[in-house]
C-alpha cells in the first residue's frame, strides 16, 4: 500500500484556509493511489496556538473546522491534528477521518514544557494508544513529544501496531534533524516498528519548522528522506510492515540549514502578517549586508527598501559597498544624510551638554536618528523594518534602544557575529539572477566590524575578539556551563566574567527588542527566561 506524508506550510488561526490545504493535499494523494494521508501535529490550527488554547471558542471553530473537513474526505483515510475538548479537558490530538468521518481520536501522551514548549499550560495528557487498520495493516499514532519517550511508542507495539506514525511539529534549530534520528531510531529499536515521521512546515513567529519529513524501516535503516524547507507530498510505499527505500534528498549543509530557516523565516513573517515588504538600514557594514540577502531571497528584490544614512563618521567604502550591493540585488536605493538632524539635536541639547565631554550619548544619537527615520518610512509606507543586529551584539548589549534595535523583526537575532560572517560566504557562492557573482561585496566580510559612530572606531574598541565573546557566549546561554566550566574549556576567567556581566546586565534592552527568527537551541525569546531586575550574580 502507498502512504503519504503531508509537509505543509500552517497559517496559525487560519481553519478554513489550512483544511482547504489538506483537502486539496488529500485529492493529490488519492490521484496518486495513496491509501492514508498523514498531516502534521496541529495542522488545522497551526501552531503554536499558545493562549488561544485558554479559549472555548477555538475549541469550538477547530471542532467545527474539523467535521466539515472530515466531510470531504472519501476514498481515502487521513490523519489531522488539532486541539481536542473532550470531558471539560483539553488536549493536543490528532483525528483520523475516512469516509466523511472523523473515525476516532488520539490524545497526545507527553506534554513538552521546556524550551520554547508550554503545553502543560493547555493541555491534559492522555493515556490510551490508538491503533486503526488500513487494507490489513495496524497503525498507531504518536505526536511529536511522544516519540522522544519511550513509553507511548511501546504501548504502540503491545495495542497490536506494525507501523507507527508521528504527527510534528517540531520547530528547527542546528543539528535538530540528527537528533530527530538518534530518537526515532531507539524507539525502532525498543519496538522494531517501522516509523513515518511528518514534520511541519513554515515560520510562526520565532520559530521555523524545517519540515525535513522521514521515514525509517523496523532494522532503523533511512528508506525516505523529504525535502527541507519546503511543501511537499512525500509518498513511502509499505510492504509486508516495512518500508520499501525510496527518496532521499541530501542533507543540507550546516550554512545552508541556517540561511534556509531565515529566509523561510522572513518571508512567512511578512506575508503572513501581510506586510507589503520590508525596509531596513543598509550601512555598509556585513550584518546589514546579510540582512539584506536574506530579505531579497525570501521576498523579492521588489519588496525589499534599503535605506543608506551616512554620518559625519560614514567611510566612503561603506557608501560605495553599500551602492554596489544595493545595485547587484536590484532593490530600491536611498541615501539620507543624518547630519542635518544630528546638528539640530546637538544645537537643542547644547545648554545642557556644554558642561560635559562627548560619550556614547553623541554616538547612540546618531543610532536613535536613524531609527527615527526608518520607522517614519515605515509608517508613511506600510513595510515593516528590519533590525539588522546580531547575536552577539544583543547579548552583551552592544546595541542602542531606539536606535538600531527599532523595528518590527529582527533577523539575525540569535545568529551571532562568527555565523554572520559565515552565512555571507555561503551566500557568496550561490549567486543571483542566474549570475556566480559575489553579491555581499568582499570587503564588507573582510573590514573590521565598526558602528562607525566615531572616527577610527571598531567593535574590539568596546568587546572582546567576537571568537572570543561568541565562544563564551554559546557555552554560557546555549549550554547553561558554569563559569567554571566555560573556563575549563581554554577560556580567560576575566574574559568569561566581562562577557556573563554585559549578558546579564543587557537583559532589560532584550525585552525591548523585536522577534527575530530561532536557528540555535537557546535563542533570546521563549527559552529565555531571565529577570531584569535581580541581584544575583554568577560566581561558580
Amino acid at each position: 500500500m502507498k502512504i503519504a506524508l503531508a509537509q505543509i506550510n500552517c497559517t496559525l488561526g487560519d481553519l478554513a484556509g489550512n483544511a482547504a490545504k489538506i483537502a486539496a493535499y488529500s485529492e493529490r494523494a488519492k490521484q496518486a493511489r495513496v491509501s492514508l494521508l498523514l498531516t502534521p501535529e496541529m495542522s488545522l490550527c497551526g501552531y503554536q496556538p499558545e493562549d488561544l488554547l485558554l479559549r472555548d471558542g477555538f475549541y469550538r471553530a477547530c471542532k467545527s473546522a474539523l467535521h466539515d473537513l472530515a466531510k470531504k474526505i472519501n476514498g481515502i483515510t487521513v490523519v489531522v491534528g488539532h486541539p481536542h475538548e473532550k470531558d471539560g479537558k483539553h488536549y493536543n490530538a490528532a483525528s483520523v477521518l475516512r469516509d466523511g468521518q472523523v473515525v476516532d481520536t488520539y490524545c497526545k501522551h507527553s506534554l513538552p514544557n521546556y524550551s520554547v514548549f508550554d503545553e502543560e499550560r493547555y493541555f491534559s495528557h492522555g493515556k490510551q494508544p490508538y491503533v486503526f487498520e488500513v487494507e490489513g495493516v495496524r497503525f498507531a499514532l504518536n505526536i511529536c513529544a511522544d516519540i522522544w519517550q519511550p513509553h507511548t511508542a511501546m504501548q504502540a507495539k503491545k495495542a497490536g501496531a506494525q507501523v507507527l506514525l508521528v504527527l510534528n511539529a517540531s520547530p528547527y534549530h542546528l543539528d535538530k534533524q540528527v537528533a530527530r534520528y538518534k530518537i526515532v531510531q531507539q524507539r525502532i529499536q525498543e519496538t522494531g516498528l517501522s516509523i513515518a515521521y511528518v514534520n511541519m512546515v513554515g515560520g510562526q513567529d520565532e520559530l521555523v519548522f524545517d519540515g525535513a519529513s522521514f521515514a525509517m524501516n523496523a532494522e532503523g535503516a533511512l528508506t525516505h528522506q523529504f525535502s527541507a524547507f519546503a511543501e511537499t507530498l512525500g509518498l513511502l510505499e509499505l510492504s509486508a510492515g516495512k518500508f520499501i527505500a525510496g527518496e532521499q534528498v541530501p542533507a543540507l549543509t550546516p550554512e545552508a540549514g541556517i540561511y534556509r530557516a531565515l529566509c523561510l523565516g522572513v518571508h512567512d513573517y511578512i506575508t503572513k502578517n501581510n506586510f507589503p515588504g520590508v525596509l531596513l538600514g543598509l550601512s555598509g557594514g556585513i550584518d546589514s549586508a546579510l540582512t539584506l540577502a536574506i530579505a531579497v531571497d525570501a521576498l523579492g528584490a521588489d519588496r525589499v527598501h534599503a535605506v543608506m544614512m551616512p554620518s559625519p563618521y560614514t567611510a566612503q567604502i561603506s557608501l560605495d559597498d553599500a551602492r554596489e550591493m544595493a545595485a547587484t540585488l536590484g532593490v530600491r536605493y536611498d541615501e539620507l544624510d543624518i547630519k542635518p538632524a544630528l546638528d539640530a539635536h546637538l544645537a537643542t541639547l547644547h545648554q545642557q551638554f556644554k558642561d560635559s565631554a562627548a560619550d556614547t550619548t553623541e554616538e547612540n544619537l546618531q543610532a536613535r536618528i536613524r531609527g527615527n527615520l526608518l520607522m517614519a518610512l515605515s509608517n508613511k509606507f506600510g513595510a515593516l523594518v528590519l533590525t539588522t543586529g546580531n547575536k552577539s551584539e544583543i547579548a552583551v548589549g552592544y546595541c542602542t534602544l531606539y536606535g538600531d534595535m527599532a523595528g518590527g523583526f529582527a533577523v539575525l537575532k540569535d545568529v551571532s557575529k562568527t555565523w554572520v560572517v559565515r552565512l555571507s560566504n555561503y551566500r557568496n557562492t550561490l549567486g543571483y539572477r542566474n549570475t556566480l557573482g559575489k553579491v555581499i561585496p568582499q570587503r564588507i566580510i573582510s573590514r573590521p566590524p565598526s558602528a562607525e559612530l566615531r572616527p577610527d572606531q571598531t567593535d574590539q574598541d568596546s568587546l572582546p575578539p567576537y571568537a572570543i565573546l561568541d565562544g563564551i557566549m554559546e557555552c554560557y546561554v546555549e549550554q547553561n556551563l558554569s563559569i567554571a566550566e566555560i573556563v575549563a574549556r581554554g577560556f580567560v576567567e576575566a574574559d568569561v566574567r566581562r562577557v556573563i556581566t554585559l549578558i546579564r546586565s543587557s537583559e532589560y534592552k532584550r525585552r525591548q527588542s523585536p522577534v527575530g527568527v530561532r536557528v540555535t537551541d537557546r535563542s533570546f525569546g521563549k527559552d529565555w527566561r531571565y529577570p531584569i531586575t535581580v541581584r544575583y550574580q554568577d560566581n561558580f
